[in-house]
């Protein structure tokens, strides 16, 4: 664990602990490493989870698939970032989404169940991980509700605007990158691709955007 002490000082779960706390922290939260390829499901809609995922090297989606195959993305989670802990937490007992690895990457799992609970050596620092726990799960139901406000617009214009102007406010510069190519984009905002691509063409002719892959620019 020794060799992930950087990307886990950058944890907001461990945000105020002691970088001397870590290993025991790990430890007393029955802390694993595993190792995944690209394209692989960490976990599988319909299944139950005991445990949450940190990345600590690559990057997952969290996805949701309906009955006839059309994929929405709900979420990208980048290092240091959590995934899974309000299903595991809430004891869900069929998760409604999947996980998959879009990069090789590597994953920190944890016990919901040690997280939750003062061990008997009564660690200082649960108490602490806990906050901060109740702070990212906020944190994440207000991005959630942000992404229902653009999903929830009537045409695709119009979702497409809300996303990127909330893009461009949240970096404080007309100009920034999304995390999404064009198909995620699509999937991300609910919308058909072709008609996501064709209402970018002209948003750009009507001079009120340029573009480059994900590169943007509001004008």
């Amino acid at each position: 664990m020794k060799n992930y002490l950087d990307v886990l000082k950058t944890v907001k779960l461990f945000q105020g602990i002691e970088q001397t706390n870590l290993q025991p922290l790990l430890s007393c939260l029955c802390g694993r490493v595993v190792n995944y390829e690209k394209g692989q499901t960490v976990f599988f809609s319909g299944e139950s989870i005991e445990q949450f995922g940190i990345v600590l090297s690559g990057q997952v989606e969290i996805i949701q698939d309906d009955y006839y195959g059309n994929r929405s993305i709900i979420a990208k989670v980048d290092i240091g970032n959590l995934f899974g802990e309000s299903f595991a937490c809430a004891e869900i007992k069929a998760l409604p989404v999947s996980v998959i690895t879009t990069t090789k990457s590597e994953l920190l799992f944890i016990d919901c169940h040690r997280l939750a609970v003062t061990c008997k050596k009564t660690c200082g620092f649960h108490s602490r991980i806990i906050q901060n726990m109740l702070h990212i799960v906020s944190m994440k139901n207000i991005a959630l509700t942000q992404k229902i406000e653009f999903t929830s617009k009537r045409t695709t214009r119009e979702k497409l605007s809300a996303y990127l102007s909330a893009e461009a406010k949240k970096v404080g510069c007309s100009q920034f990158n999304i995390p999404f190519n064009r198909q995620e984009l699509a999937d991300y905002l609910s919308v058909e691709r072709s008609a996501m691509s064709a209402e970018l063409s002209k948003l750009r002719d009507d001079g009120l955007l340029n573009f480059h892959k994900n590169q943007f620019e509001l004008l």
